[in-house]
């Protein structure tokens, strides 16, 4: 091996590492990525300087060195060293759980908070196969079943009370790197400020009960002067309400885990749901009903009476005077699907993610001129995924939008017969 090596190689490639290493940090986007890269850069360190040291008596006995360029080498050996170490304590000091595996799974190394969230402990852990490790955890099933996507909100294995979103990442040579972050202070937070809409809504709720009961007993007759000013707080009054209904609604779905097992006959309850869109029409808009899916679903009648009806007004709201609206419910090889089609005014590309965000609007004015009140597809989003269902949204500006609902087999009953409960 050439003398040189020692000299401008290795931190050659170590500044290369660190380069490496931030790259991985920047892509990934988070702390626990950049702290991961930290460990890998450190483990590429670790096999250099195996490799300066076997190579050092070599290179000793080939070419002596003066006793300048020997302490000039030991100075950058020191130093290597010494990053080494700095490297390695700032990923042991991540508040993250961070564990390098080999090929195999087994637990190469682990830092503190992987000590702490997992459970793990030096030296019995180590070589051991994490799935073992962690048997009988969320973790250990979902290692087994390939763990392809993040695991979310999970109870951490060593410390119940928080809880984790792990990924596995790849890692060298079929190696792999566990990440678990502690989102419990996220949970926490997302609680406070459920719990605070919930109770600032319950108490609007009475005060806008007795202007709008108010604002009813006013006849607009006797005084015609002020006829507009009243519609207008009428109709004002009446989108608060509804703002305020909704947002309880939203706020009881999301702390509910699960639905009652009813029938929901879905040939009544599509009748239901075109009359109540004829009705928000008034004859503007062609309406149509295509049924073939022979299927009825199980879950909570209200709530998906609620999310299937939002859809439909949506359509009638967005779509201009003369145009159409089709309503259909089919069999998929998965399941069966309702969705709904319009020729609106359709949305841009760069919106559909967001749509199903609370308060989230195209057109602020739009909206509002509509009587929306900006949480009924927040509200359908939660409604579906209570009954494992998902919505998919396709739009293209100027020709119409189709939204559909995605029910799996596992939610469908044979259609019931007439007077059949």
């Amino acid at each position: 091996m050439p003398a040189t090596f020692s000299s401008w190689r290795l931190p050659l490639l170590l500044a290369l590492g660190l380069c490496v290493g931030g790259l991985l940090g920047w892509l990934l986007g988070n702390r626990i990525a950049a702290g991961v890269a930290v460990v890998a850069v450190s483990e590429v360190v670790f096999l250099l300087t195996r490799i300066r040291h076997q190579s050092l008596p070599m290179m000793a006995a080939s070419h002596p060195s003066p006793p300048l360029q020997h302490d000039r080498f030991m100075t950058r050996s020191r130093r290597i060293a010494s990053s080494l170490r700095d490297l390695r304590n700032a990923a042991s000091q991540l508040p993250d759980a961070v564990v390098l595996l080999d090929q195999h799974q087994h637990v190469r190394w682990f830092n503190h908070a992987a000590e702490r969230l997992l459970g793990l402990s030096r030296p019995r852990d180590r070589g051991v196969p994490l799935q073992q490790r962690l048997a009988g955890s969320e973790l250990s099933g979902w290692l087994q079943a390939g763990a392809r996507e993040p695991l979310n909100d999970i109870v951490a294995p060593g410390q119940p009370d928080s809880q984790l979103t792990v990924s596995l990442l790849p890692f060298g040579q079929r190696q792999h790197m566990l990440l678990g972050r502690d989102i419990s202070h996220l949970n926490r937070l997302e609680q406070v400020r459920r719990d605070f809409v919930a109770n600032v809504s319950h108490e609007l709720r009475t005060p806008l009960t007795v202007i709008h009961g108010y604002l009813e007993l006013l006849d607009p007759e006797d005084s015609p002067e002020l006829a507009p000013m009243l519609g207008e707080l009428r109709a004002q009054s009446k989108r608060m309400g509804q703002i305020v209904e909704d947002l309880l609604t939203l706020s009881r779905l999301e702390t509910q885990h699960e639905v009652g097992e009813e029938r929901i006959p879905m040939a009544a309850l599509l009748a239901t749901v075109r009359k109540e869109a004829e009705a928000l029409s008034q004859g503007r808009h062609q309406i149509t009903l295509e049924s073939t899916a022979e299927a009825d679903l199980l879950g909570s009648p209200k709530d998906l009476h609620s999310a299937l009806s939002n859809l439909v007004s949506n359509a009638v709201r967005y779509t201009p005077s003369g145009g159409h609206i089709t309503i259909r419910w089919q069999r998929t090889p998965h399941g069966a699907t309702y969705a709904v089609n319009d020729t609106g005014f359709g949305i841009p590309e760069t919106h559909l993610s967001r749509l199903t965000e609370r308060f989230y609007r195209v057109s602020s004015s739009r909206s509002r001129d509509s009587g929306g009140t900006g949480l009924g597809l927040s509200i359908v989003k939660h409604v579906l995924g209570l009954h494992q269902a998902h919505l998919q949204i396709e739009s293209t500006p100027g020709i119409g939008s189709t939204f559909s609902c995605h029910f799996d087999k596992a939610r469908l009953l044979p259609p019931s017969r007439h007077g059949e409960h």
